[in-house]
């Protein structure tokens, strides 16, 4: 059973669109990537680099986060980590060109959600982001004594 707090949190977060912070430093994926986002009723916010994205984090309330990984040095790490750091509940993907084993489990390992190669088909994205944002909206159970 939901306590009265719980379920007005609910409707406060349904009152809004879901606010997702999109990081990557290819201007066309990230055009494209926002405007499927943004089609489907999401409030984008977009950085083309690391640093950008990590002071977003900082100040700007998001419940979810898309970040490409960059390079093979996986400079979108800094912006994984942060993620995690504010809120470990938020669900963050990675996005790569080519995917990496060595990138891969160390993006899973410091928390991300999944790690996907690019192209993600726009409709699976959308899906992705709306099942992970409810997931991680769930009451979570008290912790015992």
């Amino acid at each position: 059973m939901y306590s009265s707090t719980e379920i007005k949190r609910e409707k406060e977060f349904t009152a809004r669109p879901t606010r997702v912070l999109l990081v990557d430093e290819e201007a066309s994926d990230l055009r494209t990537l926002r405007l499927t986002l943004e089609g489907q009723g999401f409030e984008v916010f977009t950085c083309t680099n690391y640093e950008a994205a990590v002071r977003c984090l900082e100040t700007s309330p998001v419940d979810f986060v898309i970040v490409s990984q960059g390079s093979l040095a996986f400079e979108g790490r800094r912006v994984l980590d942060k993620a995690i750091e504010l809120d470990r509940h938020r669900p963050v993907i990675v996005l790569t060109r080519c995917m990496n084993m060595q990138c891969y489990l160390e993006a899973m390992q410091m928390g991300a959600i999944d790690y996907l190669e690019k192209p993600v088909p726009p409709g699976e994205l959308v899906r992705y982001v709306r099942a992970s944002v409810r997931h991680s909206e769930l009451p979570r159970p008290a912790a015992s004594a």
